[in-house]
């Protein structure tokens, strides 16, 4: 059964007092500290693989603009993801202050309703994947400052939902997307774990809205519930989300990821598919797991990536968002054994 990582896991690791939070400000997690999990798992990153994600964190840190971002909200947060996927908080570890800098820009972006776009702009997208990695951030160092406006974009969250249980890329409760929906559940589940306040309603509700999304007949998720067909990249999110709320023996999980075997991929949103693929089948774990990881550790390394510079960067796939996007995700894919990111712990 998946653990609450910020009572049971941090708490053992670091020791924490009875009592004590184990998310406050005086027990941050310490950046070389290795998570219980990362003993427990087959599959582990090897020297190469090692190697090659520290020097993408590397770029990343160069690719930093003025501002502390990385683009838009999302992209900053992907980024952030990777950084603190390894170990890498706010003023804590070799890119300490890469991280807190862009911690420090998506706080800035946020507007006096919570919502998480800034002067690039964005979406509800967008404030989705920024709002998770501020639950992450506020979880792995308990900072005050983050959780105030941490709440903030939880609460626009739960406020514009809409009648179905979903979202769309609007803040306003008018329509709903399966993509869309699973960046909202996923900040939502961040931010459960991390002990704010989220209605079990509100939770409830969006996984109803996931379900309709179900093609039963090929075992993929579509787009929205009355879609054409379904897609890789929809499928690995479903099965992601449903493994972080807890439906792990729902019915459609074994045949979801007999789906993802059977489609491999999926070219159109080749990255976006993969970040969460590679957390769907980590929570399945087995083989599965160990087949994925290998396949996509091989191909890694092997495409797109740069072994001067540490960027991956494939024009024929999701160029249109960049270097730094493509290499934030394949350093969060890679990092996968690490277990340091609390929202991806089983």
């Amino acid at each position: 059964m998946r653990r609450l990582v910020f009572v049971a896991v941090l708490a053992a690791l670091f020791a924490v007092p009875a009592g004590t939070p184990a998310h406050s400000p005086a027990n941050p997690p310490k950046p070389d500290a290795k998570p219980a999990e990362a003993d427990k798992d087959k599959v582990k990153m090897d020297k190469e693989t090692k190697a090659a994600v520290d020097l993408a964190l590397k770029y990343l840190a160069n690719k930093q603009d003025s501002d502390g971002s990385w683009g838009n909200t999302a992209v900053t947060g992907f980024v952030l993801l990777a950084f603190m996927a390894n170990g890498h908080v706010p003023n804590q570890g070799d890119h300490g202050k890469v991280v807190a800098a862009g911690v420090r820009h998506l706080l800035a972006c946020a507007r006096d309703d919570g919502y998480l776009v800034g002067r690039q702009g964005g979406n509800m997208y967008c404030h989705g994947m920024a709002t998770l990695a501020l639950t992450q951030v506020y979880g792995m160092t308990g900072d005050e400052e983050v959780k105030k406006v941490t709440k903030k974009a939880i609460d626009l969250i739960v406020k514009t939902q809409n009648n179905e249980g979903g979202w769309r890329y609007d803040p306003s409760p008018t329509g709903a997307d399966i993509s869309v929906t699973i960046m909202q559940v996923m900040a939502l589940r961040g931010a459960k774990d991390a002990g704010l306040q989220v209605p079990d309603k509100v939770m409830s509700d969006s996984i109803k809205y996931i379900n309709k999304c179900y093609d039963s007949r090929t075992g993929g998720y579509k787009y929205q519930p009355y879609s054409a067909g379904p897609g890789y990249a929809r499928t690995a999110a479903g099965v992601c989300v449903l493994q972080l709320c807890g439906e792990y023996e729902a019915d459609s999980i074994k045949k979801s990821v007999e789906y993802m075997e059977r489609m491999g991929e999926d070219r159109a949103h080749y990255w976006y598919g993969h970040y969460y693929a590679a957390h769907a089948l980590n929570q399945v774990g087995g083989e599965v797991w160990e087949k994925y990881y290998k396949r996509m550790r091989d191909m890694l390394l092997a495409s797109g990536y740069q072994r001067a510079t540490g960027e991956w960067y494939d024009t024929r796939r999701e160029a249109a968002y960049g270097p730094s996007y493509q290499t934030a995700i394949a350093v969060l894919i890679l990092s996968v054994p690490t277990h340091y990111l609390p929202i991806y712990q089983k």
